[in-house]
């Protein structure tokens, strides 16, 4: 493959243009197509990488009617939007980086496999936790052999009380449907962590959990619809607060301003504005989950928008050792069983997904320069979806799922 690879993009929002697009252009790949159903954010997106209408596509068939015209293809549309496109990439044999969650479906998982093993191209699922220096730093620790074998993993997504505002009562993962539940939307990221750490597949999962707040029976008296209009002070989930103070040129306030919006009116107008107990949404706020894998490791995740920062803490109890991280900080810390020793040092955790997007970048592009290793396997990536999946089966029906 040529040393700089081009690359099309599907789905013009924040992770497909913001990130992805971003960071293959500045790691050497280039930009050569854009698909995306909005004209002014095809324009602005556009702009940016030097391209003219013609490698601009409002419609996806209309890109895939041309044959395969780049050597490579990153999905990064709605999450009720990425199945379809995803076999009609491979069907022209084109490599794929694909945004998590892949599906919405279960019985989609085996569709791609079946398309992937037919397939010349291959699919990267956007796992961009296991491309940091920090989770990496982990799994050498375990690699190592110093905690022994592995029996437990206390695994906890912290997802800030601002950031689920954002992202699941205001934003695009509000409801399911059409967006995927909150466990997967939220925690693909880390279900892939417990099942690379675990080392084996996944075998039963019990859940529970619920939306305990942002409800219309929740809302503080005199709360209007809309926060620039309302009275309340002190509210946590106030939008002003939320993005009025943060630097307009990052994530989240990107979110808002897209396609040249101004943030006062994407604030007074936009979804963004809105009050967060309107009851707009229906997925849970806190969730409990317990996975056994086929190897007798039992990991545990609990994911809450009840957190003051956004960040991931973990540990890994094994027969010799245990291990406890922060992720935010990069901190770690080793005891020894065996000599009563305490090791604590810390690694780069910088950057968004605490370098995760730029790891994930790196590696994707390695593989398809044919200078770094393959991608996770389809099969293993999945096995994520498939825990989320059984978890959502059992928080609803109190039930312990077989995956």
């Amino acid at each position: 493959m040529n040393s700089v690879p081009t690359i099309a993009i599907l789905g013009c929002g924040n992770r497909g243009a913001d990130v992805y697009a971003r960071h293959l252009a500045a790691q050497g790949a280039q930009v050569t197509h854009l698909i995306d159903p909005r004209p002014a954010r095809l324009a602005e997106v556009a702009a940016r990488h030097g391209l003219g209408a013609g490698a601009c596509f409002a419609d996806t068939d209309a890109f895939f009617a041309l044959g395969r015209v780049a050597d490579a293809l990153v999905i990064a549309t709605p999450d009720d939007a990425h199945v379809g496109p995803c076999l009609q990439a491979l069907a022209l044999g084109y490599d794929v980086l694909l945004e998590k969650p892949i599906c919405l479906q279960e019985s989609d998982l085996d569709l791609l496999l079946a398309a992937e093993a037919a397939s010349a191209g291959r699919v990267t699922v956007c796992h961009v936790l296991r491309a940091t220096a920090f989770f990496g730093a982990i799994r050498a620790v375990l690699d190592s052999g110093r905690l022994g074998r592995l029996v437990g993993i206390q695994h906890a997504e912290n997802v800030a009380y601002w950031h689920y505002a954002h992202s699941f009562v205001r934003g695009n993962w509000h409801s399911s449907p059409p967006a995927a539940p909150f466990i997967l939307a939220k925690s693909g990221h880390d279900l892939d962590l417990l099942r690379w750490f675990a080392g084996a597949p996944p075998l039963r999962v019990s859940s529970e959990g619920g939306l305990h707040h942002f409800r219309p029976e929740d809302a503080p008296a005199g709360a209007t619809d809309r926060c620039v209009t309302c009275p309340v002070v002190q509210c946590p989930y106030d939008a002003r607060a939320i993005y009025e103070g943060r630097d307009p040129a990052v994530w989240p306030v990107t979110v808002l301003t897209a396609g040249g919006v101004t943030l006062a009116d994407a604030l007074a107008h936009g979804p963004y504005g809105r009050c967060v107990y309107g009851g707009g949404n229906n997925v849970a706020d806190h969730q409990a989950v317990t996975v056994t894998f086929a190897n007798g490791v039992i990991a545990q995740l609990t994911v809450s928008a009840f957190t003051h920062n956004n960040t991931r803490t973990l540990k890994l109890l094994g027969t010799h050792g245990e291990l406890r991280g922060q992720m935010e900080r990069g901190e770690l810390e080793l005891h020894d069983f065996r000599t009563g020793e305490v090791e604590r040092w810390a690694v780069n955790a910088a950057g968004n997904h605490g370098g995760g997007d730029v790891g994930l970048v790196a590696a994707w592009l390695a593989y398809l320069r044919r200078e770094g290793a393959p991608p996770i396997p389809l099969a293993e990536s999945l096995d994520s979806h498939r825990m989320a999946f059984a978890a959502e089966r059992a928080r609803l029906a109190g039930t312990v799922e077989r995956v």
